[in-house]
């Protein structure tokens, strides 16, 4: 199998959702502290992820760490920074991908709090327009 770990990072480096949604598994579980539940399958994932696109400013990686679980598909931590509504935000997205090489599950943490209930609210709010009714 190729070497998967960097797909996801630049197709988000790049803010190319489209590039993101062929790099997530039809199955992919997106999951976040700050979310009661994950947000499951591609459409679903793709939309949440296009709102974080959106939200966060001068969003960066400082830290891409690749390996892989003792057994199974390799698995990626990206340690970034942003800001949301001028709030500093440090995260880690972690990565785990299927034997094709998609990403299968996304697990993402953000400190400190506070930013993480702005974060929380701000995206909220955007997810529940999306899924108002036109």
């Amino acid at each position: 199998m190729t070497d998967v770990t960097g797909t996801f990072r630049a197709a988000v480096e790049a803010k190319d959702l489209a590039a993101i949604t062929r790099v997530l598994d039809p199955a992919v579980e997106f999951r976040s502290p700050v979310m009661p539940k994950p947000y499951q399958g591609r459409d679903a994932v793709t939309t949440l992820l296009g709102v974080l696109l959106e939200t966060f400013e001068d969003f960066h990686y400082t830290h891409d760490l690749a390996g892989r679980a003792r057994t199974g598909p390799p698995a990626q931590a990206l340690v970034f920074g942003a800001r949301v509504m001028g709030k500093a935000v440090q995260g880690v997205d972690l990565i785990t991908f299927n034997d094709a090489g998609l990403v299968a599950d996304l697990t993402v943490m953000v400190r400190p709090l506070p930013a993480a209930m702005t974060l929380a609210r701000v995206v909220g709010r955007r997810m529940e327009e999306l899924a108002a009714p036109a």
